[in-house]
């Protein structure tokens, strides 16, 4: 059985708590987070499912009465690696080995060479390893496509697309794509960070280095996509001409050519989901997912799945690649 400890009870962090519930090989055994809505709240009722767990959620780790039972931590926190560098810094005082889903934490040595350094060397003295996965980045559209070119026999180019139809996820999600924002709107939210996807960079990085490409340039374009016609679903109505969704093209070169191109694409009514990918090489390969693969469901798997892998590797701070094939487990 491995126990585990929860950093994060938002959305992400409730969901991982009943994957686990159901989980023969895994339980949770204590729960953090600094919203003091959550503070002593008993772990069973943050969910509508039911969980057996008695015991009370802390704000920090100082009032954890069983931490000692914790093998393994999973940080459920934010996005950004800055904010979680303190909190990484801390659960690693406690030796303990962690599974991430920051997403700049997937492939970080690029853009965050520093602090991927003080975890890197700290994780190795404590002597526990970190990783940060999810659906994307962490799987579709780094670690299967380069999984994917094992049987080329030369690749030139990479190209990945997800496309999704958002109308069926919930409405947080499709506020965080822009859907039903005026074009001047979109452009502010835009500018302020809200709206971008995180993660296509460390993902293109994350592909050059497992290619063995440098790279000397890359681009993160986001664009809105626009309704055709009025759209009406059960959770909203968007306007002709309003924004449905937003679209991220992420491109790598060297020398001006272009090795790597990323395309996300999230709006509501946008007719079909799917996720492909497209190597350049010989052979070409072409593999599609129709219908896509979906993001809270897979993230959530992804992150329980990863854990005995990442028990069984060697100290440090860790990408996807670096661990033994991850499969799911019961």
């Amino acid at each position: 059985m491995i126990n585990i400890l929860q950093i994060g009870m938002g959305y992400l962090g409730r969901t991982i708590a009943e994957y686990i519930n159901e989980k023969q090989s895994m339980r949770t055994v204590a729960a953090i987070d600094i919203n003091p809505d959550f503070n002593g709240v008993n772990f069973s009722d943050l969910s509508s499912k039911k969980i057996n767990h008695d015991f009370t959620i802390g704000n920090a780790f100082s009032n954890i009465s069983n931490l000692e039972q914790a093998d393994v931590v999973v940080l459920t926190t934010s996005s950004s690696l800055e904010t979680i560098y303190t909190q990484l810094d801390e659960i690693l005082d406690y030796s303990l080995p962690v599974v991430s889903t920051c997403e700049e934490l997937t492939f970080p040595w690029k853009r965050n060479q520093s602090i991927s350094t003080k975890i890197d060397v700290k994780a190795k003295k404590k002597g526990v390893a970190v990783v940060s996965t999810g659906v994307n980045p962490g799987f579709l559209m780094d670690t299967l496509p380069t999984m994917l070119t094992g049987v080329c026999k030369n690749v030139s180019h990479v190209q990945v697309s997800r496309i999704q139809d958002a109308r069926t996820r919930r409405i947080p999600f499709q506020k965080k794509i822009g859907a039903g924002l005026t074009l001047d709107q979109f452009e502010e939210r835009k500018q302020e960070g809200s709206l971008r996807h995180v993660g296509l960079t460390e993902s293109m990085y994350f592909v050059a280095q497992r290619l063995g490409w440098e790279i000397d340039f890359t681009e993160d374009v986001i664009s809105p996509v626009i309704a055709h016609s009025d759209i009406v679903t059960d959770q909203m109505e968007i306007p002709k001409g309003y924004v449905m969704g937003v679209q991220q093209i992420g491109r790598a070169l060297n020398n001006g050519e272009e090795k790597i191109k990323l395309n996300f694409q999230a709006a509501v009514g946008n007719g079909e989901s799917y996720d492909e990918i497209q190597i350049l090489g010989e052979p070409n390969i072409n593999s599609k997912i129709e219908g896509g693969v979906h993001g809270d469901i897979a993230t959530c798997s992804i992150v329980l799945n990863t854990i005995p892998r990442l028990l069984q590797t060697t100290p440090g701070l860790k990408t996807m690649s670096d661990l033994p094939v991850v499969s799911f487990i019961h």
